[in-house]
């Protein structure tokens, strides 16, 4: 054949694997009728898996009498290639098999401070209940860091706060929330009897999350209209440092309600009433774009579901 044509795509001129088994069956059974139910298929479908075989390749394979199926000259050489063919198909799958166990076998995910802190902890104990075998690890970072990580190969499944799916990402929401102000006890803000205007927390020096986190994402957007936020009292990478400054009395912080429902229990935060502004958002989770997860993190994923179903949850 010359450099300038092209030949038929292999799958279009090698039988498959299934009727290079039922030929390899029939060279050791001397009968199509037992290779027929060795494979568990029909004497009919075996019959015309044979017959497209041999048009295919445009050789007879097989002499069929009443006394049974011999191979013919061209068959038994057809029999030495096809062995060779499905020994490879086997090692093949193996190699494949070995790969999923290895993919099942592990899941990395990537969450944002908030869900890391506050919901995956329940929904890991439900996975490892359902699926004992499989070893997992957690990266907690701002939604942003989650995005990059996806996006680089080095997470799963990732757990993000914010207005939207990141770029590349595709999600579905797992849970919603709101954002509080609050402030310590001794704080001017809780004597107050009529809310806080937009306008008044947005000029108002806060404690806040680092940019790039979702609950910084939500703020920043909610309060935009309003000339967007002052320059922060102090801008911190946890949700546990925010808090604690905040119960310190250093000043007004922005925190999920899920991070403060014990402070606010115990009174040593209070939760300020907001006007005019919403500050409620959705927690997602999210992985590679067209690459749902599979395994373990499919399984998470249902958990995560069941428990937004459940009696009593916001």
């Amino acid at each position: 054949m010359s450099d300038g044509e092209q030949r038929a795509p292999l799958a279009h001129r090698v039988p498959d694997i299934g009727a290079l088994e039922l030929l390899l069956a029939v060279a050791r059974h001397g009968s199509l009728g037992r290779a027929a139910r060795e494979l568990g298929i029909s004497q009919p479908a075996a019959s015309g898996r044979l017959r497209s075989m041999e048009r295919q390749l445009g050789v007879a394979l097989v002499d069929r009498s009443p006394r049974g199926s011999r191979l013919t000259p061209a068959g038994v050489l057809v029999t030495d290639w096809a062995r060779r063919i499905v020994e490879a198909a086997e090692a093949f799958d193996a190699g494949a098999q070995a790969l999923r166990s290895h993919r099942d076998s592990r899941l990395r995910i990537a969450a944002s401070m908030t869900i890391a802190e506050y919901l995956l902890p329940r929904w890991l104990v439900a996975l490892r209940a359902r699926r004992p075998e499989v070893a997992v690890s957690l990266y907690a970072g701002n939604s942003a860091a989650v995005a990059e990580r996806l996006l680089a190969g080095e997470a799963d499944l990732g757990f993000v706060e914010g207005l939207r799916v990141p770029g590349g990402l595709d999600g579905t929401e797992v849970a919603r929330d709101r954002l509080l102000v609050v402030v310590a006890p001794e704080h001017p803000w809780t004597r107050r009897r009529t809310p806080v205007s937009a306008t008044e927390l947005a000029g108002t020096p806060l404690v806040l999350r680092e940019e790039g986190s979702g609950t910084r994402q939500v703020l920043d957007s909610a309060l935009a209209r309003y000339g967007g936020l002052a320059a922060p009292l102090l801008e911190l990478a946890s949700t546990t440092a925010v808090k604690a400054s905040a119960v310190s009395g250093a000043g007004p912080a922005v925190l999920s309600e899920l991070a403060v429902t014990e402070e606010l229990g115990s009174r040593r935060l209070v939760a300020v009433p907001v006007a005019d502004v919403g500050l409620e958002r959705v927690l997602r989770a999210v992985w590679r774009r067209s690459q749902k997860p599979v395994g373990a993190g499919r399984d998470l994923l249902a958990l995560a579901a069941a428990a937004r179903r459940a009696p009593g949850h916001k």
